[in-house]
């Protein structure tokens, strides 16, 4: 009796999370599980599915999908190197501006992929040599496949075109918005949290990246004049300088620019949707083709480029973003992102016992009892997590009938049930504290319910415990292992109808929700995405950011009436250092 109480304590409270990190993958991300409470998954100790996160920069396989369980997640979706390709990105961002026109897909200059597009890129060479009436145009050239600025050079004559691998082709964006006559990009962090329904948060804080030399269009291989790359820059001369207005380094945090833009005089407002808008229609070029995994999330960094006419332009959306610590920017913005995107995992307590928290009674459906009558007679069972009984079952060998791998006790006695069947499973092992009835057999339920609608613990009913010894009785029947030696997960059917219809919580931590954006978006993400009605939204939105930063009185008007529109819009707005909500902006038409 006193081992069962000594079992009642230690599960009572919430066991650890576990982290799977395949090798390359960031420290940062260690170093935060770890401050979080989390263990690593060491594949000595634990079986192969005894884990909860499952991180690496490279694509998981087909089966890593196939095989996912509830108390599991995986840092990326399945196929979406379809955007940060570079030729792949090309390619549908050039197909959904054939489709939807350049008005709402012209925030990418026109790629050409070489060698295939050469003869396009010679007729529009020429053109615009034509057309620039002998003023010099730029281009760039960038490897489709590699990464941190590596094989990227500016021309603006065809004679300095040499390239030994597939490549895209761009025209060069020669009149970028200057911090004291420094280039910069920025760094946007998007997690894709579902692609079915499209759902998407977007990261309060980012970096800023500059260049460490003047920008110069004289001196087009100067790497350090023309690139942000921090890979690139940190190896430079002036890295290290105290760089007028930039200071040493080359980052800036997101909360600095912000406060740069104001102290300009400059209407950070209508940007920022653009922005907004930017990864809103780029992620709707792959939603409709990406498979439905909802235990999956995805981290992009998207890099934006601001014009001298503060038009934002998209150069690339990168897959797997770097999350090295290079200065106190990246400590800052990287750590965070990270906690947060923890945080929108949505772990539950039950998730810490893994399997043992799962195969319970009241998880599973209909289709594992013929009435549901007998769920009342059948309480849950408090479980044991595997580590704690493992230290248990050292200590009491009273308990070593039980099975060695894994504890999990339903708490069902053997019944008949209204047409006089016994319920049965191989996979449980009942025990009753007050009787001593035989453990009950049920049949392995053929669907489960989807983690979201998991009970955690915390609300679980009362608990009944009870031990059985095997040998003890001839009665007592012989249950086979519940896992093999071999590690083989259990199927589960996911309910997606329960889990994609929810409503995404609009701000988790620094993630502020952008897309859906109000019951329209939301509507039209859900089974077939209606690109039209999402794209029509964006316009209408984005014209009514314009006009409210034109008419400021009208805009006191708006906000006066907005609490009696019917076409409320609940979400925050993203890029401002205090979010407002879109009701402030949304009309009736």
């Amino acid at each position: 009796m006193q081992s069962l109480v000594a079992l009642l304590m230690a599960v009572s409270s919430p066991a650890p999370l576990v982290f799977r990190l395949h090798d390359g993958a960031p420290d940062v991300v260690r170093e935060v599980l770890l401050e979080r409470g989390w263990e690593e998954y060491d594949p000595q100790e634990q079986d192969e599915g005894d884990w909860n996160l499952y991180w690496r920069t490279s694509a998981f396989r087909n089966f890593d999908y196939e095989n996912i369980l509830p108390w599991q997640r995986l840092n990326h979706h399945p196929k979406t190197a379809s955007i940060s390709r570079k030729d792949c990105l090309a390619r549908n961002l050039r197909r959904m501006r054939g489709t939807y026109g350049p008005a709402s897909y012209g925030f990418s200059p026109i790629a050409f992929i070489l060698p295939n597009d050469y003869t396009r890129f010679l007729e529009e060479y020429g053109k615009t040599r034509l057309e620039s009436a002998g003023k010099p145009r730029y281009w760039i050239c960038k490897p489709v496949d590699l990464s941190r600025g590596r094989g990227i050079f500016i021309f603006s004559d065809i004679k300095h075109l040499a390239y030994d691998s597939p490549v895209i082709v761009q025209k060069y964006i020669s009149n970028p918005l200057l911090i004291s006559g420094y280039k910069f990009d920025l760094r946007i962090y998007v997690c894709v949290k579902s692609f079915h329904p499209l759902t998407i948060y977007m990261h309060q804080e980012g970096l800023v990246r500059f260049a460490t030399e003047k920008y110069n269009l004289d001196s087009l291989d100067n790497l350090f004049s023309h690139l942000t790359n921090t890979s690139i820059n940190k190896f430079g001369p002036f890295y290290t300088t105290d760089k007028e207005r930039v200071g040493q380094g080359c980052k800036w945090t997101l909360s600095k620019f912000r406060s740069f833009l104001r102290s300009q005089g400059i209407n950070e407002l209508l940007l920022w949707q653009k922005i907004n808008n930017i990864v809103t229609l780029t992620l709707l070029t792959i939603a409709p083709s990406i498979p439905s995994s909802p235990s999956s999330l995805e981290l992009f960094g998207f890099d934006i480029l601001i014009d001298s006419n503060f038009k934002p332009w998209l150069l690339e959306v990168n897959y797997s973003p770097a999350l090295s610590l290079d200065c106190a920017a990246d400590i800052m913005v990287k750590k965070g992102v990270i906690n947060d995107l923890i945080d929108l995992m949505n772990y539950r307590r039950v998730d810490s016992l893994r399997q043992q928290g799962y195969l319970r009674p009241r998880q599973r459906r209909t289709c594992c009892f013929s009435s549901p009558s007998l769920l009342k007679k059948n309480p849950a069972a408090l479980l044991i997590a595997k580590s704690v009984y493992r230290k248990e079952r050292r200590r009491e060998s009273g308990l070593n009938s039980l099975n060695a791998e894994y504890f999990e006790c339903p708490s069902v006695e053997r019944r008949g049930n209204s047409e006089g069947n016994t319920l049965q499973d191989p996979k449980a092992i009942a025990v009753s504290v007050n009787k001593k009835a035989s453990p009950p057999q049920m049949e392995s339920p053929s669907c489960w319910y989807e983690h979201e609608g998991v009970q955690s613990l915390e609300d679980s009913s009362v608990h009944t415990w009870s031990s059985a010894n095997r040998n003890t009785s001839s009665k007592v029947f012989s249950l086979p292992a519940i896992q093999s030696h071999k590690y083989k997960p259990t199927m589960f059917s996911w309910d997606h109808m329960t889990h994609d219809r929810n409503v995404p919580s609009h701000r988790v931590g620094d993630f502020i929700l952008t897309f859906p954006f109000n019951e329209v978006t939301r509507k039209a993400s859900q089974d077939t995405l209606d690109v039209k009605t999402v794209l029509h939204e964006v316009h209408k939105l984005t014209s009514q950011l314009t006009f409210s930063c034109v008419k400021e009185k009208k805009k006191k008007v708006n906000n006066e009436s907005s609490a009696t529109k019917k076409n409320k819009c609940t979400s925050l707005l993203w890029g401002p250092r205090n979010p407002p909500s879109l009701s402030e902006y949304c009309s009736s038409h």
